[in-house]
């Protein structure tokens, strides 16, 4: 089953993690995707698709985020997938030095972007009468992390906030779901010395944003987790 063709899909994050082998592939299964970054990276056979359309902008921003949409707009003419990827993380092991700009900067990234993204689609939505908002959430929000308790915060506070959005909006045909997946292979970890070989691949987190979206449109998946069993077994 392929409900994708055509789809017209938001997604923020860069051309580089999950967000770039998402595009990818939803691209391959003939959405019509429009991405949102504070870069504009993509490689030329992302970008030079007639089906694509990079605009650049800050999730943090309201005025970068509603102009954003307003060019999806005029792109697409509308907005069928809201897909949430934009995220960061920033350890903070030990909380008597951690520092206010990091905390702020999980907090406006992970918490603010979702809203003021889920505020713009929903408005597109509502009006269609459905839709659908994917928010890479992850296991961070549901478990916690003695080096990373800001992160932690900022995602159980993204899932309580996507959970009340999917309650709110269920009777207006808008369905909502949480991608939860474990640690994943990225740019994200930098030089920190974790075990990658064990992590979640980014396209692993790919394939199960496009089986979400494949289901049929009776079909709510409220959350998705997955980790990689060679992590959870040490």
């Amino acid at each position: 089953m392929n409900e994708l063709p055509n789809k017209r899909v938001f997604i923020t994050g860069g051309a580089s993690g999950i967000s770039g082998a998402t595009v990818r592939l939803l691209l391959q299964e003939g959405a019509r995707v429009c991405s949102m970054s504070r870069s504009d990276a993509w490689p030329d056979d992302i970008r030079q698709q007639a089906s694509f359309l990079s605009v650049k902008g800050d999730v943090r921003n309201e005025a970068d985020v509603q102009a954003a949409f307003a060019q999806c707009l005029a792109a697409f003419g509308g907005v069928d997938v809201l897909i949430n990827n934009a995220g960061v993380g920033i350890p903070t092991p030990d909380i008597a030095t951690a520092g206010l700009a990091a905390y702020e900067q999980m907090m406006d990234t992970n918490m603010k972007g979702l809203f003021l993204c889920s505020r713009e689609a929903i408005k597109i939505m509502k009006e269609n009468g459905s839709g659908h908002v994917i928010n890479l959430v992850s296991m961070a929000g549901q478990r916690t992390n003695a080096n990373a308790p800001l992160y932690c915060a900022s995602k159980f506070g993204a899932r309580g906030l996507s959970s009340g959005l999917a309650d709110q909006v269920l009777k207006l045909g808008i369905k909502v779901t949480d991608v939860n997946p474990g640690p994943v292979d990225s740019d994200y970890w930098g030089d920190r010395k974790v075990p990658r070989e064990k992590f979640l691949k980014v396209e692993d987190v790919a394939r199960v944003i496009l089986f979400i979206l494949n289901q049929p449109g009776y079909m709510l998946i409220r959350e998705m987790n997955f980790d990689n069993m060679n992590f959870l077994a040490g």
